[in-house]
Formats: C-alpha cells, sequence, structure tokens
C-alpha cells in the first residue's frame, strides 16, 4: 500500500557530514573530496535502481559529473560549520514500476527545485521490493546568471543618522552614506566607563579614542532573501504539500486506489492512532524471527485502530438505521462492551509489560551506569600511568628516592587498574554480556526499553480516554431503551453474549498469539461489567434459560427427532 514519506534533513560540516560523502553513499559510488582529501568509497554498497543530476540552464555544464558538481559546493564553503547541501528521503509507491518512480520524481525535481534555481542530484534504493525510496540532494546557494554562487548572508551594518538605527549592506550603504547615515564604532569613554558606540563625528566631538576597528553589524547579517525562503517552514510545507499531489497523480495513473497525504492525523480530524517509524534495524530483527518492540508496538496501534473504525461503523449504522429497535440496541450495546473489554485487557496487559520492563531497567541500569563509570576511571588511571611512565624515563639517575616514589606510584595505579578491571568484567557478567561490544549493544537495549516503557505509558492514557468515550456512547445507546423494554434488551443481549466473547477471545489471539491469557481475559470482563454496573451471572442464567426454552420449542416442533434423541441417550 501506498504510504507517505519525506524527510528533511540539512548536511553541515557542523555536525561531521559532508557533502561528496553523503553523495558517494547515495549513488554507491567512489567520489574523493578536495576539501579534506578523504576518498568515500561506497561502490560495494547494493540497492541503486536508478541515478541522476538535474542542472538549472544557467550552471556549469561540467556539474552533471557529481563528484564536481559536489566538489564545487564544498569549496566554496570556507567555515567548519558550513551548511552543504539539503536532503530529502522520499518514499517511493510500491504500486509503480521502475520507469514510472523515475517519471515520478523527474516531474517532482523540475518543478518544485530546478525552475527556482537549485542544483539536484537523486538516486533511488530499491533491496527487496519492501521499502523503495529516493534520496535528493539539493544545492543550498542560490546561482546568479552567469552560474556563480550567490552569497547566503551579506553583512549588514548598523547605521545611524538623527538618533535613528538602520542596517545597510555594504552596498547599500554607499548611497546612504551620502544622504547623512554613519557607520557606528566601539569608543573608549572617560576612565572607568563602559566602551559605547558611536558615529565618528560624534567620537571627534567628543574626543574619544576608538576601541575597535571593526563596525557595529546584526549578528547574523542580512540572508539572502531567495535563501531566506528556501530554509522557511511555509516553503517545506509547500514542498511536502507537492510530493503528495504529484504522487497521487501517478497513482491515479496507475489506477491504484490509494492515497497519500501529507497532513498530520491531527490535521486530517482522524482519531486513529499514528504508527511510529520502525526503521531497519527493527525490520532485520522481525525477519530473523526476533520480535522488535517498535514493529509489536505499531501491531497494536493498527490492531486497535481497526477496532475502532468497526466500532464506530457499527454503532454509527445501528444509531442512525432503528434507534430503539431491541435486537438493534442489543448489538449496539454489546459490541461497545466487546470494544471495551478488549481495550481493559490491553490495559491490563500493557500494566505488566510496564512492570516486566521497568524491572529490567531497574536491575540493569544501575549496572551499566557503574560500568560506565569503572570505564572512565580505568582511562584516567591508564592517562596517569603513562604520565608516570613518562616521568619514569625521564627521571634523573642522581635523585634515586624520586625514581623510587614514581616506581610505587606505577605499582599502586597498574594493581587498582587490574582490580577496576575485574569490576568492569564482574560488571559484564552481571548484565549478560560476553565483551565490550555486547555491553554497547546492552547500553542501546536499555535505550530502546526506555522509549518502550515511555510509548506504552502514553498509550496508557490513549486506552484510557477510549475506555470514557465507549462508556459515554454505552450510556447514550442504553438511554434509547424504555423502562418496560429493559427486560426484553437483556434476553436480547444475553442471546448474543457468547458469540460475541467468541469474537473478542478470537481478536485478541490474533493480536498477542501466545501472550493471550484467559485469566486476565476474566479479569477485563469482570472490571468492565463492573464498570457498566452489569451483573455477569444474571447474564449466564437469563442465557442458560434461553437455551432451555429453545430446546423445547424445537421438541415441541420436531417431537420425533426429539424422541430419537431421547432413545440414543439412554443407551
Amino acid at each position: 500500500m501506498a504510504i507517505y514519506h519525506l524527510e528533511a534533513k540539512v548536511i553541515s560540516r557542523g555536525a561531521g557530514r559532508s557533502a561528496c560523502a553523503a553523495a558517494a553513499y547515495m549513488s554507491c559510488s567512489r567520489i574523493y573530496n578536495d576539501y579534506d582529501g578523504v576518498q568515500h568509497d561506497y561502490t560495494r554498497k547494493q540497492g541503486l535502481v536508478w541515478q541522476q543530476v538535474f542542472l538549472p540552464e544557467n550552471a556549469p555544464s561540467e556539474w552533471q559529473d557529481r563528484e564536481i558538481l559536489w566538489n564545487a559546493v564544498e569549496e566554496n564553503e570556507k567555515t567548519k560549520d558550513s551548511r552543504l547541501a539539503r536532503e530529502f528521503i522520499v518514499a517511493l509507491p510500491v504500486e509503480m514500476d521502475k520507469d514510472q518512480w523515475r517519471a515520478l520524481l523527474s516531474e517532482f525535481i523540475q518543478e518544485q527545485f530546478i525552475v527556482d534555481g537549485m542544483c539536484a542530484d537523486v538516486c533511488i534504493h530499491d533491496t527487496d521490493r519492501h521499502n523503495p525510496h529516493a534520496h535528493i540532494m539539493l544545492t543550498v546557494r542560490p546561482l546568479d546568471e552567469h552560474g556563480k554562487w550567490q552569497y547566503k548572508t551579506q553583512k549588514e551594518y548598523l547605521c545611524i543618522r538623527d538618533g535613528e538605527e538602520r542596517g545597510f549592506t555594504a552596498a547599500e550603504f554607499k548611497a546612504a552614506q551620502t544622504e547623512g547615515w554613519e557607520k557606528q564604532y566601539l569608543y573608549k569613554p572617560e576612565k572607568g566607563k563602559k566602551k559605547i558606540y558611536l558615529p565618528p563625528s560624534e567620537a571627534e566631538r567628543r574626543g574619544l579614542t576608538r576601541a575597535d576597528k571593526h563596525p557595529k553589524s546584526t549578528k547574523y547579517g542580512r540572508q539572502n532573501p531567495i535563501s531566506a525562503r528556501w530554509n522557511s517552514e511555509e516553503q517545506l510545507i509547500e514542498w511536502r504539500k507537492a510530493w503528495a499531489d504529484v504522487t497521487n497523480k501517478y497513482l491515479a495513473l496507475v489506477r491504484s486506489v490509494d492515497r497519500v497525504d501529507h497532513r498530520s492525523h491531527a490535521e486530517r480530524g482522524l482519531d486513529e492512532q499514528p504508527t511510529i517509524h520502525e526503521g531497519v534495524t527493527a525490520r532485520a530483527l522481525e525477519r530473523k524471527g526476533i520480535v522488535s518492540d517498535r514493529c509489536e508496538l505499531n501491531r497494536r496501534i493498527k490492531a486497535d485502530n481497526v477496532l475502532l473504525r468497526e466500532l464506530k461503523a457499527t454503532v454509527r449504522k445501528l444509531t442512525d438505521a432503528v434507534k430503539v429497535a431491541i435486537p438493534a440496541v442489543a448489538e449496539a450495546l454489546e459490541n461497545i462492551r466487546a470494544h471495551m473489554v478488549v481495550l481493559q485487557y490491553r490495559l491490563l496487559h500493557n500494566r505488566v509489560e510496564i512492570k516486566d520492563v521497568s524491572g529490567r531497567i531497574d536491575w540493569n541500569q544501575p549496572l551499566v551506569d557503574e560500568y560506565r563509570s569503572v570505564k572512565k576511571e580505568i582511562r584516567e588511571k591508564q592517562a596517569q600511568k603513562e604520565e608516570l611512565l613518562t616521568q619514569k624515563k625521564n627521571a634523573s639517575i642522581f635523585n634515586p628516592i624520586r625514581f623510587l616514589q614514581i616506581n610505587q606510584q606505577i605499582t599502586t595505579l597498574t594493581e587498582e587498574i587490574e582490580e577496576l578491571k575485574t569490576r568492569r568484567s564482574q560488571l559484564m557478567h552481571e548484565v549478560g554480556c560476553q565483551n565490550e561490544t555486547q555491553m554497547k549493544e546492552a547500553e542501546g537495549t536499555l535505550t530502546q526499553m526506555s522509549a518502550y516503557v515511555e510509548k506504552l505509558t502514553a498509550q496508557q492514557e490513549t486506552l484510557t480516554s477510549q475506555l470514557a468515550v465507549d462508556e459515554a456512547q454505552y450510556r447514550e445507546t442504553e438511554a434509547t431503551v424504555t423502562p418496560e423494554q429493559a427486560d426484553a434488551l437483556l434476553d436480547a443481549r444475553a442471546s448474543l453474549r457468547s458469540s460475541f466473547r467468541d469474537q473478542i477471545r478470537s481478536k485478541l489471539r490474533e493480536m498477542f498469539g501466545q501472550k493471550f491469557q484467559y485469566d486476565r481475559l476474566s479479569s477485563a470482563e469482570e472490571q468492565i461489567d463492573s464498570r457498566l454496573g452489569e451483573d455477569a451471572d444474571s447474564f449466564q442464567k437469563r442465557a442458560a434459560k434461553l437455551r432451555h426454552e429453545q430446546e423445547m420449542e424445537r421438541r415441541r416442533n420436531h417431537p420425533k427427532q426429539a424422541k430419537k434423541k431421547s432413545r440414543e441417550h439412554e443407551r
């Protein structure tokens, strides 16, 4: 099924990234980065389906070679924290083939980026037909009509005239200077006072000495208006909408009924819970037969959403059709009760899960924290030992006392380090790890477990809220029946209870598999019946009475069959 996914990132040196490295990775190629002299080789990487560089008309033609393009970007950015490129990662519909993906991406890139003056580098990845997606790298500087990079920001000088302060770029200041605007500089006032910004004319009149040659300016300068638009939140929303629109256009062309939407569930007015991003690691674990917490949580969310849609559809259908018909009301009430039992079962299950996972966290977290502390202490003592060994090497032979002191300190540190290593091994054994790599994985697992507990806790609130909504719907539906119809309603519900119990059991088995517990289901039913003020024993007695009456009616209508069945029973 087609899904919507558009992830926007910025490739920045400040985050330790490189445009050449990112381009080499996504194109499964080899690119040499002139800026830092590093060769990035990803030729062994698999999954590349298609790649192409798109250029605006005013860009140099040699930039069709991505190595030349991204080295030009790296060369033009001088600072150690420069923003080098913008990257989009988009999910591609599985309903389409390679040629349709290429047409979809080409149209999106041409209409949204190339016509606006960006250079784009796009690659499609698809290893197993389960996660086809595209990486789109975009330049962040506009190009002028000669194919040269424009500025991102210009220095903006804060000038003053008649007490009014205004910002001007260097080009603007030439004209502003003729109108009486002056730059401001730091000057040293009278002794003991703080330095102040003044225009040269005022400082000369007061006889002050300049303290800094740099004029006063805005902190970040004036951003290029094109870059400012590209960096705005509004532009990102437009790009997200454009991707949804062009994807839906091509889905219609391949006659798919699915459509995607860039808006969140809240913006679309949906009550359903959104699923979380699973990621390749979680899916890889699932393929190996290992249950991933993220995938498990998504399965439960999807199951909850299915139940919610079913309940809403059933209640809406029954309410609109026959609001006071006893069989319809009985079915509606049993439907709501069944959904509440499932929600209550989920609450009980989640409480056990939270308690279990929290217990594991409480047990392992102190051990992991101590392990980190011991590792840090080992590093510190080893550094001290190295320093002492250096001192011993440089110690004079004419100072034997100092030589012996250093030897003693080295011996003490060595023993302390060995003791700490022993403790480190004990901690690893207590956590159940054999080496440092497994400990690092255990630390990551603890982080995932904490996130899992947070998700379950948040889900508890959602389930509790939904129970309140269901109860209100139950009371509203129950109120449509008059007191004279109460007994008939109870009989109708009693006749349905068994089939609905089977449905509940079947859904819970499907959701929880081997983790399903009958005792927990019974507890959930008791708690819901108590909440709704129902008497389970009364329903059982009514159900038994109805079965007896149905059997007697059958015997009256078919006496020969009843007599034959009785003789067979006597034998």
